[in-house]
């Protein structure tokens, strides 16, 4: 579907009726026409200059018939007929020549540049005394005075005039570029939004969006509300006032928002927050009227405002301290629109941000915005989805797995996994290769999660031999502990400005333990551990990890109550204001008992890996010379030096468990429908029953004991106990009876 233009726009083909606009630049043409045609038919022609000597020769042939002395600095030297015939003097104007259509003074013969009038009249004087002229025949000049009207009044006119048109140029560089719209530079105040109508459609709708079932169903049921009106107001129901989108960057926000733009059949007005605020005062709030104003006439619409925390961040809250903030002003006006005392009827705000914890508390509230819609980032079901958005119009290898990359990529939002698909288009490509294949789209990751490679870089055998232990380290400390994340590789290659790298693969988890967090902060220690205990010293390559570790062992104390001395405590608040804050939320004295906690948990953390190190010396030299080796390493290589991660070994000896658990269990099950028909089983020298009861099943052993529960489940795993383990069992010679769901005797 193609995009067709506004029809009020100015210059479109086919409106028979409409009147050409004048086009300012006809004025600077007519201004430089009138200037070259003034110079054609008004310049003077060059006249000839003449010198001392010249005129001495002219004095003594008798050649001048009068002298004009202009303005005292110059003197126009006028021949007399029989010198001009003479021959004497050639390509001279002639007299009172010089095109200039009658308009003009007749034009000398010759010009003679005064330098000092007092001595020029006796010069002239004594020049014909000295050729023998008679008083009768003597020449006196004669002296006028000339003005030049047109250069005084170009010199008047000339800087207004450069002033107004470098006026008029920055007057149509505000406006738009000369097209301007109604009210030229008064238009500063209207709306810049965007409508999207009949007209001008998107081509874009729910089906290009993957991913975002709950999202997409909030916003759909907007959408249905304005094409199905009927089938709510029956049931009393009223169409939400607005939709805020929360969520991190790449998630999806404005990309939902165009796709409403595309599947409504009402008009969409699309505006950035940032639109509303400018360097002229009132302009903000006026903006903000005229977006209202013309939603009105098209109702019902809807309002899309991205970035809205440009304008909506809560009032007396901003970083700047002046008494009138325009972005305040702006802000009472928007809400007043909203939801004020006049009534918008028909007129949905969406509206999106990623900082809805620096939002006023008036902008959020119901009647303002109704629903607020949390776009978070993408579970694997989800990426898996829109990775198949983005392959779309990339040729990929056959037989290509998809959701192996879902599983690749925790923690990736949408922007993010077309930026990888793009890369890995882009890898391909630079690779002369016909398709995409699954390793490019690694490639691919690694470029955008590391950096590029910097093969190239120099590093010395020393620092290469440090970066080796320090990864091998990590790796190690991380391949021995239970909650650490998987590893996928390690490498010594530079990416970015990381000398060396250890891949890992988080889980994805909605909560994290302390033991997970105490885990994460070992192995991230693991390479500065391996620094000291391998080479007895200690480098700056732990930076990074340093700041990871610190941030997490002041988030345990401070935020998360993972502390026992702190206590079950948190100072961390949720709606952002603290930023801007100059106190802390506790005492000095509680101050100082966080630092002694974080230093402790981060000691702790560092000397339990240092133990797992030291317990694993042999393997981490070997794993630090196979990386000095390959550069890159794998899992694969961590297994055949350690064996299985620990938490593999873990999981699999649970299962274990679970197994023997279940078939003791189904064994069990078996022994007591047999006992029920009227027979028995001996086990271990003891001899199980089960007999029928009104409230559940009843395991009654050898030993005296009987178990009863309503639900079957504990039954069942006491009655494996009591087959398992007889002896266990407290053999007094009385039945007790314990009921699970009330728990007496």
């Amino acid at each position: 579907m193609t995009q067709n233009t506004n029809k009020s726009s100015p210059g479109k083909q086919g409106d028979k009726g409409t009147k050409p606009k004048f086009n300012t630049n006809w004025i600077f043409a007519i201004i430089a026409l009138s200037f070259i045609l003034f110079q054609v038919f008004f310049s003077r022609n060059v006249t000839e200059k003449a010198t001392t000597n010249m005129i001495k020769d002219m004095i003594v042939m008798h050649d001048i018939e009068k002298l004009v002395v202009v303005n005292k600095d110059q003197a126009e030297i006028y021949l007399t007929q029989d010198a001009l015939s003479s021959g004497r003097y050639e390509n001279l104007p002639r007299p009172g020549g010089g095109g200039g259509m009658g308009l003009q003074v007749p034009k000398p013969h010759y010009t003679y540049n005064i330098g000092d009038i007092s001595n020029f009249e006796p010069f002239i004087i004594e020049t014909q005394k000295s050729a023998g002229y008679s008083e009768n025949e003597l020449i006196y000049p004669e002296y006028v005075t000339r003005k030049n009207y047109f250069a005084d009044i170009l010199g008047w006119l000339l800087l207004p005039a450069l002033l107004i048109m470098v006026w008029i140029f920055m007057m149509r560089r505000m406006t738009g570029g000369g097209t301007g719209g109604a009210g030229g530079i008064f238009s500063v105040g209207k709306s810049r939004a965007q409508i999207f109508d009949k007209d001008t459609h998107v081509n874009l709708n729910f089906n290009d969006v993957a991913g975002l079932e709950e999202a997409k169903t909030e916003v759909m049921e907007i959408v249905d509300f304005l094409k199905n009106p009927k089938k709510y107001t029956k049931l009393g129901g009223k169409i939400p006032k607005g939709a805020l989108l929360v969520g991190p960057p790449g998630t999806g926000k404005t990309l939902l928002a165009k796709a409403v733009a595309g599947e409504a059949n009402v008009p969409f007005f699309s505006i950035s927050g940032s639109d509303f605020v400018e360097m002229f005062v009132g302009v903000g709030a006026s903006r903000v009227r005229d977006l209202f104003k013309q939603a009105k006439e098209k109702s019902p619409c809807i309002v899309f405002i991205d970035e809205i925390d440009a304008v909506g961040r809560a009032r007396g809250k901003n970083v700047n301290f002046s008494s009138n903030d325009e972005r305040e002003n702006t802000l009472n006006q928007l809400l007043t629109e909203m939801d004020g005392f006049g009534t918008n009827v028909g007129v949905i705000i969406l509206a999106a941000t990623n900082r809805a914890d620096i939002l006023d508390r008036a902008l959020l509230r119901a009647g303002r915005f109704d629903r607020q819609i949390h776009v978070e980032l993408p579970d694997l079901n989800e990426r898996e989805a829109i990775f198949h958005v983005h392959l779309r119009p990339i040729k990929l290898e056959q037989n290509f797995d998809v959701s192996f990359l879902a599983k690749q990529t925790p923690g990736f939002s949408g922007a993010d996994i077309a930026n990888v698909c793009n890369e890995a288009a882009l890898i391909a490509a630079r690779k002369n290769k016909s398709v995409v294949e699954k390793q490019d789209f690694l490639d691919a990751i690694d470029r955008i999660v590391g950096g590029l490679e910097r093969k190239s870089k120099i590093i010395s055998i020393e620092e290469k031999r440090t970066i080796a232990y320090h990864e091998a380290g990590h790796a190690t400390v991380s391949w021995l502990l239970e909650h650490a994340s998987p590893l996928l590789k390690v490498t010594i290659i530079p990416r970015g400005r990381a000398l060396g790298a250890a891949w890992y693969l988080p889980e994805e988890r909605q909560i994290t333990t302390s033991e997970q967090l105490l885990d994460e902060m070992a192995y991230s220690l693991g390479g500065r551990a391996a620094e000291e205990l391998v080479f007895g010293k200690i480098s700056t390559g732990a930076l990074s990890d340093l700041e990871k570790v610190t941030k997490q062992a002041y988030a345990m104390v401070s935020y998360f109550g993972m502390s026992d001395k702190v206590g079950n405590i948190s100072f961390y608040d949720s709606s952002g204001q603290s930023d801007f804050g100059f106190t802390k939320p506790y005492s000095e004295k509680t101050a100082e008992l966080i630092d002694r906690e974080v230093k402790d948990i981060i000691e702790q953390s560092y000397e339990r890996a240092k133990n797992l190190l030291r317990s694993n010396m042999k393997g981490l030299s070997e794993l630090a010379e196979l990386l000095l080796e390959k550069e890159v390493i794998f899992s694969e290589d961590l297994k055949k030096i350690f064996g299985k991660r620990k938490a593999e070994r873990l999981r699999e000896e649970r299962e274990m468990k679970n197994k023997k658990a279940a078939a003791k269990a189904s064994a069990g099950s078996g022994t007591a429908a047999k006992a029920s028909a009227g027979g028995g089983t001996e086990a271990g020298g003891t001899v199980v029953t089960a007999e029928k009861a009104p409230s559940g099943k009843t395991a009654k052993a050898s030993a005296g004991k009987t178990v009863k529960a309503s639900s079957g489940s504990a039954a069942e795993k006491m009655l494996e106990t009591a087959v398992e383990k007889p002896d266990d069992l407290n053999v007094t010679g009385k039945s007790e009876e314990v009921s699970e769901n009330s728990g007496e005797k």
